[in-house]
């Protein structure tokens, strides 16, 4: 539709308003904000011309302008011209810009996992990382063979005072940030207008995704073993949309910065698109934007948020959402003659001992008081009486990494924090081999010290100790917009992941770094020749279920990187079909997971056999209470082949829930599961 058109048809309605003043135009710049007016997202019909609306209208230069992933633009508005814009037909929606938070949750214990992605992966492949930027100062991030663009992309490396254009070297390759939504006005001091990540979440979520391999991990002179991404051979493209304020409750996303990100990302051509932004579970202009990346054949990968139970983020069936499980726990013990051992917490693998042993408060500093020793404040204990021993400190006042690095500087040996309370035991990247403790190993040191005022003990490892994989309680999850949930969930408790300054190291919690784990995962499957659907697909029907978890909380369960490669069935999802579901058409949707709502007894599903060979394939329907039936049982298919089946609900049942799987078993060994929650 040209503008002569659109202007001869809405002059006489739109450009008068009620009161009957005209609409005037505004020179004002996209960085202004003029009194009274806020950022807005405005999303057109797909053919609608952008300049026909603003000419139309008379409205202000865009922000920003959005060609690729969905047609639109942001614009400076006052309430009552948002108003007059959402009147249009030509108009999908119009949005107020909200900043969303990045989808990281408090700290807990790490899982002990080190090393454990693949060497090999992901070859060919960009990944996109809408996040905080990047830190390229790591091994992780360092060219690994010649510079060489993947086929199909075409982004580009903006320059700034502290991102060079050498930063972008065949592993980094694009970087582009967006600041206009969140607003420079609104930054911490440390921040920099640049690619370059300064909070951190950015370069953690990158390591996760497609770090190189075999980066050696030291922490206070000790290798406690090797990391590596789950993609380690995938290119990066960094879009940095995300920032820190003055006061931390402030940092976040700017959703006009995300969806200029996610447009500019599907644009450039990626391969698979990592967010870590949480948010509503509605489909807005950020899920309009990723549905479109969508359609361009991107892989989309997001953060099911960390608000718990009934509050999934990005609920839309063409992203696969991501929840977050408990992993491992390292272990350590402090060996005390004469009593045996008592277990904790430690990430150290280094033994320490046997060494003499103090308590902090009895080793303060010649002018520090006892209560702040008691708590091994920095500069608070005297290195004369502590060094070369193992100090034990009282948890609280001041961090605990800030502790054993009182103690280092101290010149002790190693470090026993001890919980008076309760409270979590944490193995956390400490200065000096340290074992945390909980309330009664606590009581039990102490007693022992009280009777053995010179004694010695020893620190070590237990190794990794396996805990039963549970979903984590801050993980989101629930049907919304009838879609089950989050799709999948992964490993989201005490990650390790690398941390800007080129050789840190944390631990990292949220569903954010389960998000980059199996974005890395899509990667390598697409690596190794998936088409995108079929990457879709895998990563649900091959995923293990949680046990004593509802496919409600845990979708279809934890992410499979090796079965996920072996899928035996897809079900396959034309991109087309997505838009007929945004459409009001969703029984139709090929999904490969199901809700069945609202008295629905009987649903449809389309399998193909993707194994390149023909094969026998049986089903069957686990879990269920009530009785649940497949027809047909069993089928052949050749290479490429399809069927339909039906998913049929009989029987009362007991209660509002009841959730399993439908299980086809190929003759091959394959196991493909599609996640059932019924809800009526």
């Amino acid at each position: 539709m040209r503008a002569t058109a659109l202007c001869g048809a809405l002059l006489a309605t739109l450009l008068v308003r009620p009161d009957g003043g005209a609409a005037a135009a505004s020179s004002q710049s996209p960085a202004e904000a003029a009194p009274g007016t806020a950022l807005y997202l405005v999303t057109l019909q797909p053919d609608v011309d952008q300049d026909d609306v603003l000419d139309a209208l008379a409205l202000p230069d865009p922000v920003y302008r959005w060609h690729t992933a969905l047609n639109g633009f942001a614009v400076r508005l006052d309430a009552e011209r948002a108003a007059d814009v959402d009147a249009l037909t030509e108009v999908v929606s119009v949005e107020a810009d909200e900043v969303r938070a990045m989808a990281s949750a408090p700290a807990l214990p790490p899982s002990g996992r080190f090393g454990d992605g693949p060497t090999t992966g992901g070859s060919g492949v960009v990944i996109g990382l809408v996040d905080s930027g990047l830190a390229p100062d790591s091994p992780l991030f360092a060219q690994r063979t010649a510079a060489r663009r993947p086929a199909g992309f075409d982004g580009d490396c903006a320059v700034a005072g502290d991102w060079v254009a050498a930063e972008c070297n065949g592993k980094v390759v694009a970087a582009r940030w967006y600041v206009d939504g969140f607003g420079t006005d609104r930054l911490r001091a440390a921040s920099t207008l640049s690619p370059r990540d300064s909070d951190g979440h950015g370069t953690q979520m990158a390591s996760v995704a497609a770090g190189n391999p075999g980066v050696p991990v030291e922490v206070g002179g000790e290798r406690l073993g090797d990391f590596g991404g789950m993609a380690p051979d995938a290119s990066l493209a960094v879009y940095k949309a995300c920032w820190s304020a003055p006061d931390p409750a402030d940092d976040g996303c700017s959703t006009a910065d995300v969806v200029t990100a996610v447009d500019d990302a599907t644009r450039d051509g990626v391969d698979v698109l990592s967010l870590a932004v949480g948010g509503p579970g509605v489909l807005d202009t950020v899920e309009r934007a990723l549905l479109g990346a969508t359609e361009a054949g991107v892989v989309v990968v997001a953060a099911a948020g960390n608000d718990g139970a009934g509050a999934t983020a990005h609920s839309s069936p063409w992203v696969t959402t991501v929840g977050a499980t408990t992993g491992e726990a390292r272990r350590g013990r402090v060996l005390l003659p004469g009593v045996g051992a008592v277990g904790g917490a430690m990430l150290a693998r280094t033994t320490v001992g046997p060494a003499r042993v103090v308590r902090a408060v009895d080793v303060a500093a010649a002018g520090a008081r006892r209560a702040e020793a008691r708590y091994c404040t920095p500069g608070s204990l005297d290195a004369a009486r502590v060094g070369g021993v193992v100090v034990v400190c009282d948890r609280g006042r001041v961090g605990r990494v800030d502790k054993s690095r009182a103690v280092a500087l101290a010149d002790g040996a190693g470090m026993v924090l001890l919980n008076r309370s309760a409270g979590s035991v944490d193995a956390d990247v400490h200065s000096v081999p340290t074992v945390h403790l909980p309330v009664r190993h606590a009581r039990t040191l102490l007693r022992w010290l009280r009777s053995h005022p010179t004694g010695r003990v020893t620190l070590t490892s237990s190794g990794v100790a396996e805990r039963r994989v549970r979903v984590a309680d801050f993980s989101a999850s629930g049907a919304g917009s009838g879609v089950l949930k989050p799709d999948v969930v992964a490993p989201g408790t005490g990650v390790l992941t690398a941390v800007p300054g080129g050789e840190g190291w944390t631990f990292t919690t949220g569903t954010s770094v389960a998000t980059a784990h199996t974005a890395g995962v899509a990667a390598v499957l697409l690596g190794d020749g998936m088409r995108p659907a079929e990457v879709r697909s895998a990563l649900v029907t091959s995923a293990r279920p949680v046990s004593r978890t509802s496919v409600l909380r845990s979708g279809a369960g934890l992410v499979q990187p090796d079965r996920a490669g072996r899928p035996g069935l897809a079900y396959l999802v034309p991109p087309r079909a997505y838009r007929s579901w945004l459409d009001g058409r969703r029984t139709d949707l090929n999904a490969p997971t199901l809700v069945l709502a609202d008295g629905d007894r009987v649903a449809r599903r389309t399998i193909t056999n993707v194994t390149g060979r023909r094969l026998y394939f049986s089903s069957s329907a686990r879990g269920f209470r009530r009785d649940v039936s497949v027809r047909p049982a069993a089928v052949r298919l050749g290479r490429g082949e399809s069927v339909t089946f039906t998913v049929r609900v009989s029987g009362p049942g007991r209660g509002r829930l009841d959730d399993g799987f439908v299980v086809w078993r190929g003759a091959s060994g394959t196991v493909t599961r599609l996640p059932v929650g019924i809800t009526r």
